[in-house]
């Protein structure tokens, strides 16, 4: 019949993450490529989601979440950033920050749009805005500290550009944009009439007395900025798809008409599990999480350094990107694959975070797993120098 895929899905292909941790649990690796986060689920979090499956809360739950979730994640942001946000229209629970982000680009952006986003990205950011027939615009980074220069923004502009993207703290390089960098980039945004989306997903992941700030709490932002985040790395609950977008009354309901579209909902009792864990874990649960990771942070980056893979020490999150020119191989791909095979430790490689050839001397590891998984990684990687 001459089948053949419609020309979006030739702009989407499977990202390396997925590619090395398939190719990670063939040989039976250890995974550090995706950033599963096998670390224990807090009880109260578990234990909210089974009690509520035994109430029989197994049903469609609104498609902008339960108002109890929305509630909760409304208190959490007063809490932690001083966002003050209403919970009956400006939060859109869904499957998941991907799905939210998703959710927020088919609502407020349009074919040939143009966004631009900070190299090194996230690969999901741009396979995401490729995927809605918008254009990213790549602005570098500058490390070690990954920092920007505004005129490399100015120049970025065209008529087309209708928004900025920001991951913060960002995935893979751990950055942290400090409230003197956000401050210039929230002048920018106010300068041109942008909306600024924002992935803050790793924003209790934060080291070395760094603070997070959310975007949307400065000066002229709330109105147009778009926050994206959720539960999974926080309560170590990937799988259970729980994330949401907060935004201005006019941009979330546009935001949970698609998420409608797509998901209905998130499931049920996982958001009844994630609103216990909001409503009883404390400050100092938060404030535990960004200590025990800076400690694996030191543990990993160490051995890295060890093993000749020079890290660039993250701000933040759970990944840091590491020097593999001295690995074997042409491309940042070879090399991880000949890491993997010669130790068992998967990364992923450095160009999935860069266009144009850029990463190739590259890898991203992810750090979030169990102390003794961590530890063995570790010895791996020095017995491999």
């Amino acid at each position: 019949m001459g089948l053949k895929p419609g020309e979006r899905s030739l702009l989407v292909m499977q990202s390396d993450i997925r590619a090395m941790s398939i190719e990670c649990a063939r040989i039976g690796g250890i995974n550090l490529s995706q950033g599963v986060c096998d670390t224990p689920v807090p009880p109260v979090v578990l234990q909210g989601a089974a009690d509520a499956i035994m109430r029989g809360e197994n049903m469609y739950t609104p498609h902008s979440g339960t108002r109890e979730l929305r509630q909760a994640i409304a208190e959490k942001q007063r809490r932690f950033t001083g966002m003050e946000v209403d919970p009956e229209c400006e939060i859109v629970v869904s499957a998941g920050a991907t799905g939210a982000m998703y959710c927020a680009f088919q609502a407020l952006l349009d074919r040939g749009d143009e966004v631009i986003v900070f190299e090194p990205f996230y690969g999901y950011h741009v396979s995401t805005l490729r995927a809605v027939e918008v254009v990213p615009v790549i602005v570098s980074l500058s490390p070690p500290e990954w920092s920007f220069r505004i005129e490399e923004l100015e120049a970025a502009l065209s008529p087309a550009t209708k928004a900025i993207l920001i991951n913060n703290p960002g995935n893979p390089s751990g950055k942290v944009f400090s409230r003197e960098e956000l401050d210039l980039l929230a002048a920018f945004a106010l300068r041109h009439d942008l909306f600024v989306f924002t992935d803050e997903m790793y924003e209790h992941f934060v080291f070395d007395g760094r603070q997070h700030t959310a975007m949307a709490t400065l000066s002229g932002m709330k109105d147009r900025t778009i926050t994206v985040s959720g539960l999974s790395k926080t309560f170590s609950i990937t799988g259970w798809r729980i994330g949401y977008a907060l935004g201005d009354a006019r941009w979330a309901a546009a935001i949970g008409y698609f998420s409608d579209l797509f998901y209905v909902c998130a499931p049920s009792p996982l958001q009844a599990g994630a609103t216990a864990g909001l409503r009883t874990l404390d400050e100092s649960y938060y404030k535990g999480l960004s200590l025990e990771y800076a400690a694996k942070r030191d543990l990993f980056c160490s051995a890295l350094a060890e093993a000749g893979l020079e890290p660039y020490i993250p701000q933040g999150a759970y990944y840091v990107l590491a020097e593999c020119c001295h690995l074997p191989g042409k491309t940042s791909r070879e090399k991880a694959l000949h890491l993997l095979h010669q130790t068992g430790i998967a990364s992923v490689p450095g160009a999935a975070f860069f266009h144009d050839g850029g990463g190739e001397q590259l890898l991203r590891f992810c750090f979030a797993k169990e102390h003794h998984i961590l530890a063995e990684a570790c010895e791996k990687l020095v017995r491999f120098r």
